[in-house]
Parts: structure tokens; sequence; C-alpha cells
């Protein structure tokens, strides 16, 4: 399928504003769970992952404790997932992940987006019923028969388990996600989770082409800048 690598643009390391983007990012998400959860790591299932992967994507340790220590207090910003789904050019659609304190303020943001490109936003399942939602993690491991044994024992419904070069690529319903990492933290102890994403998989890519590829390069590049947008997956082949 090679879904396995069609991860969040947050999970590959740049420089400048997109590393901040990043940091951003992984704040909000670590308030998010401290505030579903509570702010003690052991006793936070959620709030560990994320923050050994924030770690892991080199997110420093003062970010980390200022959003906990956020977490804490009283009177603070009220964050939600928001996600939005639109239609660019061509047949091409794109579903876009935001984590937000104003959905009056980032709904205008994207709609804008859209607008400057005469492109528009679509209603709730226009576009992400043609969508799987995914989780896709990925362990460095030559025990690939016993990682696929272990996963249906456990009652897993497995979409796809890829091995490549090594690297094994499990891809499970979204809901499913904390029963694989168990899995593989009870039986695979010693190995870091090298892909660990939840997201929107399209059924079915296409190819843009001229000006339909110009214009959603343009929207592509507009949307990602929108501060409160963490993800935006798409239909299209990109480079």
């Amino acid at each position: 399928m090679g879904r396995a690598f069609e991860v969040r643009k947050a999970s590959i390391q740049k420089n400048g504003a997109a590393r901040g983007k990043v940091y951003t990012t992984f704040a909000k998400e670590i308030y998010l769970a401290c505030k579903r959860g509570g702010v003690e790591l052991e006793g936070n299932v959620e709030l560990k992952r994320i923050v050994a992967k924030a770690k892991k994507q080199q997110v420093p340790n003062d970010i980390i404790d200022r959003a906990i220590a956020k977490a804490k207090g009283a009177g603070q910003e009220d964050y939600k997932e928001v996600v939005y789904e639109g239609f660019g050019p061509g047949a091409s659609t794109l579903v876009i992940k935001t984590l937000t304190d104003n959905v009056n303020r980032t709904v205008g943001e994207v709609r804008a987006a859209f607008n400057k490109v005469h492109k528009s936003l679509g209603v709730t399942n226009s576009v992400t019923y043609n969508y799987d939602h995914l989780a896709i993690i990925g362990i460095k491991s030559d025990k690939e028969e016993e990682l696929f044994e272990k996963l249906l024992d456990a009652g897993i419904e497995i979409h796809d388990l890829e091995n490549e070069d090594g690297l094994l690529v499990v891809s499970a319903d979204a809901k499913d996600a904390s029963k694989v990492k168990d899995v593989i933290e009870a039986n695979f102890p010693d190995v870091e989770l090298e892909i660990d994403e939840i997201g929107m998989y399209p059924k079915e890519k296409i190819t843009l082409e001229g000006e339909d590829l110009e214009i959603f390069n343009k929207l592509y590049k507009m949307l990602d800048d929108v501060e409160d947008v963490t993800e935006i997956y798409t239909n299209v082949i990109m480079d």
C-alpha cells in the first residue's frame, strides 16, 4: 500500500518556522492529553506516549514542561481538535486537522485559503468517506511472523503489515493504536517505535499536472502556513 510512509509533515524535522510549528503542535497535544487524563506520566498513558514522541522529534524539555505546567493551572486555553474537509483543483481533496482555542479564527483562515484559489470547504464526511482512519506504527525488527501472530492473538484487525528493509510497519484501525503499541511493548520490550502516526489515508490517490498542480501547491502552502493547522492529508501524490 505504501501508506506507512505518508506520515504527517510534523514528523519531518525542519528548520526555522517549520520546526517552531512542530514545537507548538506538540505543546498543544501535551496540554490536551493532560486535560483528558491528568498531568502524571505514569498515570496517563496517552500523555506518556506523546511526550516520548515529542522527545524523539527533539522537542526541547522546557516546551514539554511548560505545556504540562499550563495544564495544571486554571482558566487556561481550551484547545479543541477540529477537522475540515475541502475540494481542491481537479479531483483533489484535502482533510485538514487543526488544534485551536478559537474556532472562528481558524475556520476563517482555512476558508480564506480555499477562497484565494477559488475552491471550497466541504461539509462533514464530504471528503473523509474516501479516506481510511488508520494507525501507522513501525519498528525495526526481523520478527515479522511473530509480530503478525501476536497482533492477531490480541484480536487486532491488521490492514497491512509491510517489511521495508527490516522496518516492520503495521497499518490498523485508528481505534486499535493503543492495542498495537501494547502488543509491541509486551513482546518487543527493547524496541523503539520508529513510526507512530494516526491519520487519514486516501483509498485512492491521483496525480495533478499543469495549472491544477500549481493551484494545489499554492493552496497546500497557504493551509500549511495557518498556525492552527497541524496536519494536512490529501489524495494527491506529492513529491
